[in-house]
């Protein structure tokens, strides 16, 4: 988990030149967001919408889904970032959250969550938990996320800072993504915020009928493309390639029986 850029787009928008100090009273007590952040959060909202115009040919929409761009503005993504950062909250870009390991691009975490095509009852999984953000996101959109972490520190300190603001549809355990969490199968969708060169066969295998897989394929530091798996009513499985992006690799034992779908692509 979890950096995340997309290369059709260029540099990140900093907005650091626009958010107000806080003050020491807001610092001490961490009474945010106020102003200094609210102001932020606008400018990250219209980086994201921008990013869709310019991106709108790849991506196939003029715009995300209401829900979802409610949810993102409904989470205090400062939240998610060690305090030394916050002051990155609400760049359209990845930020440090500990164990070498990031935050996603907001566009990236918007982008990807649209793609889900969630609805209110639905139980998904995310594969890399990271800070808990994109859980965060998703808890506003679904009855239940389960979220899967390899490093357990991170794991940890996801858990408790998603308990302690009050996401309370979350479950996060400390395990490899690759294998998927069996326990709680099928899933009315999935989500993986870290690049594998194959697709887990055990992530596909999770899938009910008609949900979605929404991936980054390709290796480490070579070109990586963000795609839709969707498994029909049939079993048949059906991928769609979005854009090329660019994450950090999902670690952990690889599954060596997995099968590159791409060439069960259809255009």
């Amino acid at each position: 988990m979890l950096e995340s850029t997309v290369r059709v787009v260029g540099d990140n928008y900093p907005c650091r030149d626009f958010l107000i100090e806080p003050s020491h009273e807001d610092r001490e007590n961490d009474k945010t967001p106020g102003a200094y952040l609210m102001s932020g959060l606008q400018r990250m909202l219209d980086d994201i919408e921008m990013e869709v115009n310019l991106t709108r040919h790849l991506i196939g929409k003029d715009a995300l889904d209401d829900r979802v761009m409610a949810a993102i503005k409904h989470v205090p993504r400062h939240k998610f970032l060690p305090a030394d950062f916050r002051f990155l909250a609400y760049d359209n870009g990845p930020a440090p959250i500990g164990s070498g390991q990031t935050i996603s691009q907001p566009y990236i975490v918007a982008l990807m969550t649209d793609l889900l095509n969630t609805q209110p009852t639905d139980t998904v999984l995310e594969i890399g938990t990271g800070s808990g953000y994109q859980a965060a996101i998703l808890s506003k959109l679904v009855k239940q996320v389960y979220s899967l972490e390899i490093i357990e520190e991170l794991s940890t300190k996801a858990r408790r800072r998603l308990e302690k603001l009050g996401y309370n549809n979350v479950t996060v355990h400390t395990g490899d993504g690759h294998f998927g969490w069996p326990e709680h199968a099928p899933f009315d969708g999935i989500i993986v915020t870290a690049a594998t060169p194959y697709i887990p066969q055990a992530l596909i295998d999770q899938l009910r009928p008609g949900a979605r897989l929404v991936i980054p394929v390709g290796f480490p530091f070579s070109y990586q493309e963000l795609m839709v798996v969707e498994k029909k009513a049939d079993g048949k499985i059906e991928t769609r390639n979005i854009l090329g992006v660019s994450f950090v690799p999902l670690t952990g034992e690889c599954d060596t029986e997995t099968k590159d779908v791409g060439d069960q692509r259809h255009e």
